[in-house]
């Protein structure tokens, strides 16, 4: 199936699902919500043991298109809540998919990119990737996201991500020297 916002390629063992805005950073629109809703629901269907979402490009996700978000400021609140309906649906599929869904944070993974990895059951941060929940800075708390984070990484250290805004940054790899097999005298 071909989506507008998404690339899926699937092997005998894996679907890739690479989300496929690079110009906008990933960011999530409407469109990628649909994409996104309609793979999930054909992926339930298919017998591949595991799903690996990355994202194309520099970064995973940046969250949330400025665009959509300036949008939605104009919106009542239950145009607001129909809006964000299928957002929540997506999150309901990801939390009952009967697969593993492995995220592969390249790049940055900000607000609402944090959420979808946080999301899966696990996530992979390639070295040097940096995950934030900037949300705080606009008077915003990620409160979805918030019980996830929490649960992967424990209520002290989530407290001091939600509430700072700081970043969450994979270690670098080390250059180590190779380390010769040596045999017993």
């Amino acid at each position: 199936m071909a989506y507008e916002t998404l690339l899926v390629e699937s092997s005998e063992h894996v679907a890739t699902i690479t989300l496929n805005r690079p110009d906008k950073r990933n960011s999530i629109n409407t469109q990628m919500i649909a994409d996104f809703a309609d793979c999930t629901r054909r992926g339930r269907e298919n017998p591949r043991p595991r799903c690996n979402p990355h994202g194309a490009g520099k970064a995973f996700c940046a969250g949330m298109d400025l665009a959509l978000l300036q949008a939605i400021a104009t919106q009542s609140p239950s145009e607001k809540s129909g809006r964000f309906a299928p957002h929540g649906q997506n999150v309901r599929r990801i939390l009952s998919f009967p697969k593993p869904m492995i995220a592969a944070v390249n790049g940055h993974a900000l607000a609402g990119g944090c959420g979808i990895a946080t999301h899966l059951r696990f996530h992979h941060r390639r070295p040097g990737s940096k995950v934030r929940l900037h949300q705080v800075k606009i008077g915003f708390l990620p409160a979805i996201v918030s019980v996830f984070l929490t649960r992967q990484i424990g209520e002290k250290r989530a407290r001091d991500l939600l509430l700072t805004a700081g970043w969450w940054t994979a270690p670098k790899p080390k250059n180590r020297p190779r380390q010769r097999n040596r045999s017993p005298r």
